[in-house]
């Protein structure tokens, strides 16, 4: 048997499904721009998006549809949802890491990049954090 959970676990479950839907429709967007869209990009974008190998897009889906997948999980209360949110945050780093080191990302935004990549982190780790504390008190099943 399980116990029961608290409101807020369906709170941050529906959350989190949201902010993932968020970053799969933005990998659409993004991996879906045509060249004219490309081409009319703020210069400092562009360059960095040119830069982009196209393995990275492999990680970037891993990131937001591991996390869409285990936020679902979450939702349903079942443990497969940490390892798909731990498959996200592996996928997060290596994306986040990449484009930086990769990339002239540094360059194009310097400082003021850095609070979304670090949100975007944090929330997976969050996520990740959460899904195993939930199977640790038996609210997944």
């Amino acid at each position: 048997m399980t116990n029961p959970v608290p409101v807020s676990f369906r709170v941050i479950s529906v959350l989190a499904l949201l902010w993932n839907l968020v970053g799969v429709a933005m990998f659409f967007l993004q991996t879906g721009m045509s060249a004219e869209q490309i081409a009319a990009l703020p210069d400092a974008q562009r360059v960095v998006y040119e830069a982009m190998p196209p393995w990275l897009a492999i990680f970037y889906g891993l990131g937001v549809f591991g996390g869409a997948l285990g936020a679902l999980g979450l939702l349903l209360r079942r443990r497969w949802a940490m390892p798909l949110f731990a498959i996200s945050l592996a996928a997060v780093l290596v994306q986040m890491i990449a484009v930086y080191v990769l990339t002239p990302a540094w360059e194009a935004s310097g400082a003021a990049g850095l609070p979304m990549t670090l949100l975007i982190i944090g929330i997976a780790i969050f996520l990740f954090w959460y899904a195993r504390r939930a199977s640790s008190r038996g609210w997944l099943r």
